[in-house]
């Protein structure tokens, strides 16, 4: 883990240990400059933008719900299929998760305010806007901060111990993916650390728990009654329920890997909890430029993405209209240029590449991947097994061994 403070510590890497305490405020300074310029200059071009949007996409849902009502026959299936999938990634992305964060509050406009929308996810808008705009972006890659990180069921960083049971991290990681808006409502709900400290009788608790079950049994009467029973007549039930369950799927697989690529690539750095001890504005930012990553790629890609390819500027800027990142962005990379630091974008296939190297890579015990070619194999998965089913001590020597391997290799 790295510290973006200057206390570097043994076996700990400072990607900012060219950086004076007054490089680091004045980044921020820069940084403040830019965001008050986009903020003065916000205005009527901005408002359309988002109104034609939301128009585009309620029409795209509609027609495509529509078509569908006649999807038993297979070219409607998958045009039907196809508009509703864009949809509710629309809707998730570029719409629901930009005006939660408060990006168009600015209009005084009470039909697109963050106070009063409501997405089509299985997760309540109040919720995910504590758990995401209030703790994920405050504590950005922090371990044990940032349940974001991992989502509490991976290991995310070197510096976190092995365990035999990290070997299934892929596998959670997969389904989490394919029910990406229930995990996320979980998360919401701490459900994890409730269940482990055995609060579930907790009032607080049931109560949350209650408004994320209305919210699934709405969404769900939606996508799995309403709308396959009214293509009953036309006998296209079941094809209508399994294009529902198909679009929510897509948007689901794509919505978590366009996530797991903002903070999960190899070279995004994650931080320890001293590391922000007496954090100043300057260092957020810096966290915030060395926590994140984007996507490279065309216009349809960044609106697609919600402009989540842009996670570098969102997260330094996550109140401004999503539709001027791509205008700022290369002033955002001068200025790493400027300061020495990397800016990390890969188009998306590498970078979802790159982010699931490194889920694997750390579901494994540290070097084990670096050190295993197709000749040793037999020998590097005998030392796997030994890991997996010996104690403490045996993990701890072997463990050892494979990092210093890894170090000369």
């Amino acid at each position: 883990m790295t510290t973006v403070q200057k206390k570097p510590h043994v076996g700990q890497s400072n990607p900012i240990a060219h950086l004076t305490e007054a490089d680091i405020e004045q980044i921020g300074v820069e940084l403040d400059a830019i965001r008050q310029e986009v903020l003065d200059s916000r205005g009527a071009n901005d408002a359309a933008y988002i109104r034609k949007l939301i128009d585009r996409q309620r029409k795209i849902e509609l027609g495509s719900r529509a078509v569908l009502l006649f999807s038993a026959f297979p070219p409607a299936w998958v045009v039907g299929t196809a508009g509703l999938s864009v949809a509710k990634i629309l809707d998730n992305m570029e719409i629901g998760h930009n005006i939660l964060h408060g990006q168009w509050d600015w209009m005084r406009d009470p039909k697109i305010h963050s106070s009063t929308w409501e997405w089509d996810m299985a997760s309540p808008a109040a919720q995910w806007k504590h758990s995401h705009n209030e703790v994920h972006h405050t504590y950005t890659n922090v371990v044990g901060k940032d349940n974001d990180l991992g989502y509490g069921i991976m290991r995310v960083d070197e510096d976190q111990t092995w365990a035999p049971f990290h070997l299934g991290q892929p596998i959670w990681c997969f389904i989490n993916a394919v029910f990406f808006e229930y995990g996320i409502a979980a998360y919401d709900l701490d459900l994890g650390a409730v269940v482990k400290k055995k609060q579930t009788k907790d009032p607080v608790f049931r109560a949350r728990a209650k408004q994320v079950l209305t919210k699934i049994r709405k969404q769900a009467t939606k996508d799995y009654a309403v709308h396959p029973a009214l293509s009953i007549p036309t006998g296209s039930f079941l094809p209508t329920l399994a294009a529902n369950f198909t679009a929510n799927i897509v948007r689901n697989l794509w919505s978590n890997s366009i996530i797991l690529c903002g903070h999960f690539p190899e070279g995004v750095e994650t931080f320890e909890k001293r590391s922000i001890e007496g954090e100043t504005k300057g260092e957020w930012y810096v966290r915030q430029m060395l926590g994140s990553a984007n996507i490279s790629g065309s216009k349809a890609l960044h609106l697609m993405s919600g402009n989540l390819s842009h996670q570098i500027e969102h997260h330094l800027f996550p109140d401004l209209p999503s539709n001027r990142y791509a205008e700022i962005a290369p002033q955002v990379q001068a200025l790493f240029d400027k300061y020495e630091l990397t800016y990390l974008a890969r188009p998306l296939v590498p970078q979802v590449y790159s982010a699931w190297h490194k889920v694997v890579r750390l579901s494994l015990p540290n070097g084990w991947l670096k050190t295993t070619n197709a000749k040793n194999a037999p020998q590097q998965l005998g030392i796997l097994y030994k890991m997996a089913t010996g104690d403490r001590r045996t993990r701890r020597l072997l463990g050892r061994k494979l990092e210093s391997e890894s170090r000369a290799a």
